[in-house]
């Protein structure tokens, strides 16, 4: 133990506060004084205007004849469309008649005008081949349908 190794005390530094920093006057803003404003001019009373004369009436143009809106003879109301649902292309449909799977359908509105197969049709979520009045149905579509368009049956002859 002769050379017994000398331990070095740990020295403690003192924590030094953080000093604040220098304040700072401000000096007073100078405020510039904004010009005085004018008083605005007077303008006139405005004038009435002379009476126009009344406009001529022209002459009924020949207009164009509007696409047919109503239903071809062979067709027959099956049901009128209560809701669409556009991320689905479904049409909710009220029926008023019988459909099925594999029949040929008219779509008439104010802005639709369409016939296609039904492909596929469901009463409350499950697919069905044939639906029958008073049931609702949904029936997928391949163009826009809107609320209160008509459904009508094409009958082949």
């Amino acid at each position: 133990m002769a050379a017994a190794k000398k331990r070095k005390a740990k020295v403690k530094r003192k924590k030094v506060r953080a000093k604040k920093p220098a304040i700072r006057r401000k000096s007073k803003a100078i405020k510039k004084k904004s010009p005085a404003r004018k008083k605005p001019a007077r303008r006139a009373a405005p004038r009435k205007p002379a009476a126009r004369p009344s406009p001529k009436p022209r002459p009924a143009a020949p207009m164009a004849p509007a696409p047919e809106r109503v239903p071809s003879p062979g067709e027959a109301r099956v049901g009128v469309v209560t809701h669409y649902f556009g991320h689905l292309s479904v049409a909710a449909v009220r029926l008023e008649g019988s459909l099925r799977v594999g029949d040929t359908v008219r779509i008439l509105g104010h802005t639709s005008d369409f016939r296609q197969r039904i492909d596929s049709m469901q009463v409350e979520h499950q697919s069905v081949t044939e639906a029958m009045g008073g049931q609702e149905i949904g029936l997928r579509v391949t163009e826009h349908a809107r609320e209160h368009d008509v459904v009508y049956k094409v009958s082949m002859q």
